[in-house]
């Protein structure tokens, strides 16, 4: 039987629920939402509400929109021959934050893992083909993660995407900026030495 009130507990458990958020941390962040003046709870609990309200899906790349299409989507600005397909929304805002990148986005929800159930019907692609069709892509970039399981998602939709002619490229991996040879692990080297590109 724990020795917190049951609102406390419920609050701390509900915290614990997030990612990266242990007990003690969701226990510490309850304790600072109490500590807190009540207008802050109350807050907090409409900004969730208003969340849980007004953010969905955008109809057609899947980012996070108050209305039907986000506002990448509505930009008349962004390339649309270029369509860059990343695993989450993080992603995409890691990809914005560079500002090195101005075409439009598939956003997946998820990467191709079987052990853990995940295949390809879990994943946002049903309108991919249709977007690629109608909207005059002639890039897909892949900007799946480096890891196992970004790799597998990256070759099923080379492999899927192969039959629309549409160019696929994959994102470089190797050598960061700043970093010496000496630490890198053996893959990423031996990645940075298949992708190496023309000099000067």
């Amino acid at each position: 039987m724990t020795a917190l009130p049951p609102a406390l507990d419920k609050v701390a458990t509900l915290l614990s629920r997030l990612p990266g958020v242990g007990k003690r941390s969701a226990l510490r962040w309850a304790f600072h939402i109490l500590g807190e003046p009540p207008s802050y709870a109350r807050e907090l609990q409409q900004a969730l509400a208003e969340l849980m309200q007004h953010v969905r899906f955008c109809s057609e790349c899947h980012h996070l929109a108050e209305d039907e299409r986000c506002p990448i989507c509505r930009d008349p600005a962004r390339d649309p021959t270029l369509l860059c397909i990343v695993e989450g929304v993080p992603d995409l805002l890691a990809l914005e934050r560079t500002g090195s990148y101005r075409g439009r986005y598939h956003v997946l929800h998820g990467a191709l893992a079987p052990l853990k159930g995940i295949g390809p019907a879990q994943l946002r692609l049903g309108n991919l083909e249709e977007r690629i069709a109608n909207q005059g892509v002639s890039e897909v970039i892949l900007a799946t993660s480096a890891d196992v399981e970004g790799e597998a998602t990256a070759l099923y939709l080379a492999k899927r995407l192969a039959p629309t002619g549409v160019n696929v490229t994959r994102i470089a991996t190797g050598i960061p900026m700043g970093g010496e040879l000496e630490y890198l692990d053996d893959h990423t080297l031996s990645r940075a030495i298949a992708g190496r590109i023309r000099f000067g």
